[in-house]
């Protein structure tokens, strides 16, 4: 098995520009994100190269933001729980009265768990390869007898998009629209997103946590990791953010429809999205960047430009968050 390599800092600049961002990370409370401040600017949001939910390309403007370094992680959620008493989805269950539709199995505290199978799968159908489990959640992300102990500095999972806004609000922050998180994950390369469309290259090696090997079945691990990868265990881009491509899959500020409107940078309203959504499930979230859960061999998703949707009252063990708010205005 491989091991992720290390960044290789190829000039002075860079050098600097690393030291300036770990001077500012020393300076944070622990448990709480760290961010990178990003100036606005203009750039075409999505791709026609790849999936059609990514295109069409639109051209956006965004005011300056900042976003946290890393995705959320255990120890980060923890302390939230701690300080608010806080019962996510999964461990709350679901009730029949805003749920009829569903089966009781179903209602039950729990989440989506992957499963990997033994042997190859037909691919299509995904129900070989996921599982509801009873019990599933932030503190057992595979269920009941799964923990995070020792996995503090890995990316907080089996949280619906309802927590990661609650855990947002309660940090003074947001969540990230798409328009941000698309802008922030090309690391200022917004003319060709080709940096990060590929997770790996001949000189620093894997540059995300994903699947290698044919997918459901055989994970060859030879990023160094099989699940989730703790944040920051691959170079950051040029703006100094970690891990927006693989490792977990992450909620944005904004309603999926199956491709860009012309409501970008903040996307389409509520009502809209549950027009492109099973009258079951409702209108759903995006979730961006790919998870450890991406492969070539399946799902190319590990790229800035790739969006999926996420149930609003459902969680699993490839989907997390980061968070964002707006630039500190200078004082008058």
């Amino acid at each position: 098995m491989s091991v992720t390599k290390p960044l290789k800092l190829v000039n002075a600049a860079l050098l600097g520009s690393v030291l300036a961002i770990n001077m500012a990370l020393a300076d944070t409370p622990a448990n709480e994100p760290s961010f990178i401040t990003i100036a606005g600017g203009s750039f075409s949001v999505g791709s026609q190269s790849h999936y059609r939910e990514e295109g069409p390309m639109m051209a956006v403007t965004i005011d300056g933001f900042e976003i946290s370094r890393t995705e959320v992680t255990n120890d980060q959620f923890a302390a939230f729980v701690h300080a608010t008493g806080y019962v996510t989805t999964a461990e709350a269950g679901l009730s029949a009265e805003d749920y009829p539709e569903l089966p009781e199995e179903l209602r039950r505290p729990g989440s989506m768990v992957f499963a990997q199978p033994p042997g190859q799968v037909e691919l299509t159908d995904n129900s070989a390869w996921w599982r509801y489990v009873p019990g599933a959640s932030w503190r057992h992300p595979t269920g009941p007898d799964s923990s995070i102990e020792g996995l503090g500095n890995h990316p907080v999972v089996q949280v619906s998009p309802e927590a990661a806004e609650a855990y947002a609000q309660w940090a003074g922050a947001r969540l990230p629209t798409e328009a941000e998180w698309e802008f922030a994950a090309r690391g200022g390369h917004n003319e060709s997103t080709d940096q990060w469309d590929q997770p790996s290259d001949p000189e620093n090696g894997w540059k995300a946590n994903i699947w290698q090997g044919e997918f459901p079945a055989t994970d060859l691990q030879e990023d160094g990791h099989h699940g989730t990868a703790p944040v920051g265990s691959y170079r950051a881009n040029d703006y100094g953010v970690v891990d927006m491509i693989g490792n977990v899959w992450e909620y944005v500020d904004g309603w999926y429809t199956p491709g860009h409107l012309p409501t970008l940078p903040h996307g389409p309203g509520k009502e809209l999205a549950a027009k492109f959504a099973p009258a079951s499930v409702g209108p759903q979230r995006v979730i961006k960047g790919g998870s450890w859960l991406c492969s070539p061999s399946y799902c190319m998703r590990y790229r800035p430009t790739a969006r999926q949707p996420a149930e609003m009252s459902l969680g699993s063990n490839h989907i997390g968050f980061r968070v964002a708010r707006d630039s500190a205005q200078p004082e008058a």
